[in-house]
């Protein structure tokens, strides 16, 4: 991901910069509003990050421009000046966020993928379960296995994910059944069996390393050899 960051103080630029590159993004600096407008809309960001205080074109003007060129960009707006008003012009100006110095980076980079999340899909990986090649996204509801995405029903994905957000531990029947369908049924189905063998057939058939095992008179796991 491609962003930029349009600030003019150093030691601000120094711990943003460095902060972002160790997450894996790639961050171009513009130390003044001029040079900011310019790269903002002569390059494709998936997210800018602006100061208010800004020599050439201050901030709150420079966001305007960019909303009004490229409206599906999102804008984190950095600033001092922490008042109501403040934050009503910035927001007013098209920022979609809104930070006041001093800040922590945690919170910069949590709303920078909230934003990232909203505009462009961006999935963070705590919403990503993996088990081997095998992966499960929460967010979209889909299922890969050695990046081959894997057509799930409903209820075999909603079975699944609680294997994978309880992979590794073993899973009765009586969980499965609780978790997974949320109603009463008689505990003589043999319901789970069926979309466990459903599973293996679409998870594990074709593939090397078998995730999906049984454990004898207990129930379920999903884990790796």
């Amino acid at each position: 991901m491609n962003l930029l960051l349009v600030e003019d103080e150093p030691s601000v630029v120094s711990v943003i910069s460095r902060g972002l590159s160790d997450e894996g993004f790639t961050v171009s600096i513009a130390p003044d509003g001029l040079i900011g407008k310019q790269m903002a809309l002569d390059n494709q960001f998936d997210l800018i990050i602006l100061d208010i205080m800004l020599p050439g074109i201050n901030g709150l003007e420079l966001c305007k421009i960019i909303k009004e060129h490229k409206p599906n960009t999102p804008i984190i707006m950095l600033t001092a000046l922490g008042t109501t008003e403040n934050v009503v012009n910035g927001l007013d100006n098209g920022a979609d966020d809104y930070l006041i110095k001093p800040f922590k980076f945690a919170e910069l980079f949590a709303r920078i993928r909230m934003l990232l999340r909203r505009y462009h899909g961006v999935v963070s990986q705590d919403q990503i379960i993996s088990v081997a090649d095998l992966q499960i996204n929460l967010s979209a509801k889909t299922v890969k296995r050695n990046q081959k995405e894997i057509i799930l029903t409903a209820t075999e994905y909603r079975l699944i994910e609680y294997m994978a957000k309880n992979k590794s531990k073993i899973l009765s029947r009586i969980d499965i059944l609780e978790n997974v369908w949320d109603i009463d049924f008689n505990l003589g189905t043999n319901v789970v069996d069926v979309y466990v063998n459903y599973l293996r057939k679409k998870i594990d058939k074709n593939a090397d390393q078998k995730l999906i095992h049984t454990a004898v008179g207990l129930g379920y796991i999903l884990k790796e050899k």
